[in-house]
C-alpha cells in the first residue's frame, strides 16, 4: 500500500506479470538494482516515522487515476473541475494511465478550454482583461529590455517573439470575428 513506511510486499505472481509485460521485473532481484548496497528498511534509523495520516473527507466527482486504488491521504479542494474543461479532465482520469501521452494531451487540452473561457468570460464582464498591463509588457521598458536579453544567453530569448502573439492574437481574433460579424448584421 503506497503512503505507508513498510515493507513494499509484492502481492502478485511475478511469473504472470514477466508474460504479460515485457521487460517487467528486471530489477526484482535486488542485485541488479543501483540502490542496492545501500537499501534497507529501518525508518527509525533514518528519523523517518510517518504513519498513516487520517483521510481527508472524500467528495464526489474527484478526479483520481486509475493506477492507484485510493485518494491520496490529502487532496486539494481550492479548483474544483467544473464545465467542459472539467468533463475533459475527468475522462483523462477515468479513461487513460498516467503513463499514456492521451492522458497528458487531454489534461493539457482541458486547461487550454478552461483559459478560453475565462477570456470569453472576462469580454462579456463589465472590466474585461487589459493584455498590455497585466502582462507586464509596460514594464520591460523601464528594466533595460535589450541588455538583459542579448548576451546572457537566456533560454526564453528563443521563443521572445511569439509572446505578442500568444497575448494579443486572441484578442485580435476576437475583435475580428466580431467587427464581420457587425458589418455582416448592418448589409442586412
Amino acid at each position: 500500500m503506497p503512503y505507508v513506511a513498510s515493507d513494499h510486499t509484492k502481492k502478485y505472481d511475478s511469473e504472470a506479470l514477466r508474460a504479460r509485460i515485457p521487460g517487467w521485473g528486471v530489477d526484482s532481484d535486488p542485485a541488479d538494482r543501483p540502490s542496492h548496497p545501500r537499501e534497507r528498511l529501518d525508518p527509525e534509523a533514518t528519523g523517518a516515522h510517518w504513519e498513516f495520516p487520517p483521510l481527508q473527507e472524500p467528495r464526489a466527482g474527484r478526479e483520481r487515476s486509475i493506477e492507484h486504488e485510493m485518494l491520496t491521504p490529502v487532496f486539494g479542494t481550492a479548483q474544483p473541475l467544473h464545465g467542459v474543461s472539467g468533463a475533459i479532465r475527468r475522462f483523462a482520469y477515468d479513461r487513460y494511465s498516467e503513463g499514456r501521452t492521451a492522458h497528458w494531451m487531454l489534461l493539457v487540452l482541458g486547461d487550454r478550454v478552461d483559459a478560453v473561457t475565462e477570456h470569453v468570460k472576462s469580454l462579456a464582464s463589465r472590466r474585461p482583461d487589459d493584455p498590455i498591463t497585466e502582462s507586464g509588457v509596460l514594464s520591460e521598458l523601464g528594466h533595460h529590455p535589450l541588455s538583459s536579453r542579448f548576451g546572457r544567453r537566456r533560454a526564453d530569448v528563443k521563443h521572445s517573439w511569439l509572446d505578442p502573439i500568444i497575448v494579443v492574437g486572441p484578442w485580435v481574433l476576437v475583435g475580428v470575428v466580431a467587427v464581420r460579424t457587425i458589418a455582416k448584421i448592418a448589409r442586412r
